[in-house]
């Protein structure tokens, strides 16, 4: 291995322990599929609220199932701490979603989006998500494509990932 390759790893480990350790509170993304079963949704919540309550800031965007759960538990524990950026405008977002949306306090909407696929205009977001944040726990199938390129970014941005699967 060379020695820059050594440095890299290095500096990437100190990063990564830095954050696990800090005791303050972080800047979470927290992202998933949209189909996911109501028990793992429920766990989902659980998780949120608890991060929330610890003082973390929630980042997540506006999709049902995973994002949703993570919304619902976050304006549980403390709206103020929840952020939703999402790929289009509301309007564009579906119905099921809509009177949630509404009640986010930290809600970020990209109508300049509105004409991609949604496959683009969420790759979009979730880049502008990682961005924000120090670390991403992520939910996915195998075969979630955007959900694993955008852990792929995330890691190269040497933010720490955690990814978990339903399948």
């Amino acid at each position: 291995m060379s020695q820059s390759t050594d440095l890299i790893n290095l500096d990437t480990l100190a990063q990564e322990l830095a954050t696990i350790q800090q005791t303050g509170s972080k800047r979470i993304a927290l992202l998933g599929s949209r189909h996911v079963p109501i028990t793992h949704q429920n766990l989902i919540e659980m998780m949120t609220y608890a991060l929330v309550l610890s003082g973390n800031r929630v980042i997540t965007s506006g999709a049902t199932g995973t994002n949703s759960a993570a919304i619902k538990g976050a304006m549980r524990a403390d709206p103020n701490l929840l952020t939703v950026i999402l790929p289009q405008s509301l309007e564009r977002q579906p119905h099921e979603s809509r009177q949630q949306l509404e009640q986010v306090m930290h809600l970020v909407e990209n109508p300049s989006n509105d004409n991609l696929s949604l496959a683009e205009a969420s790759y979009l977001c979730n880049k502008e998500i990682v961005s924000r944040c120090q670390q991403l726990i992520c939910f996915a199938f195998h075969d979630s494509r955007t959900l694993l390129q955008t852990c792929g970014d995330a890691e190269e941005q040497r933010k720490v990932v955690t990814l978990f699967y339903f399948d």
